[in-house]
């Protein structure tokens, strides 16, 4: 089991957070299907999180279930939170110049996704990709 935290604060953040996801993806023998899978939604998220919230903190670890390996990511900040979580789980739906395809994009390639959000306080998503994902 490895538990690590990592501050994400500026865009220079992201590449050795990718590169931490794709060592312990490796680690667990997550195909390289499922690690781009799980790279991209993470990416995805961490730049909502510098975009969004001015950064935050991601803690990453591998975990099992049932024989089955997979990694948690934890992306925690403390920026002004979505007032409509809803809303902003609909594909098309963007508070940014982007398509709009981030929270729910990140979603769909992950197995499972859970965000809970607070306005004024912050927003907490947890992605799980399971070695053997779909």
């Amino acid at each position: 089991m490895t538990k690590d935290t990592m501050q994400i604060v500026r865009e220079q953040d992201v590449v050795p957070f990718r590169n931490r996801v794709r060592e312990l993806s490796t680690k667990i023998g997550m195909s390289l299907v499922n690690q781009t899978k799980l790279i991209t939604a993470a990416s995805e998220l961490v730049r909502n999180m510098l975009k969004y919230a001015n950064g935050g903190k991601v803690m990453l670890e591998t975990i099992s279930k049932n024989a089955q390996s997979g990694i948690r990511l934890v992306f925690i900040d403390k920026g002004p939170g979505i007032a409509d979580v809803q809303q902003a789980m609909r594909d098309g739906f963007s508070t940014g110049k982007s398509l709009g395809l981030g929270l729910p994009g990140a979603k769909r390639l992950v197995n499972e996704f859970d965000i809970k959000s607070t306005p004024g306080e912050g927003t907490t998503v947890t992605i799980i990709h399971w070695k053997h994902g779909r």
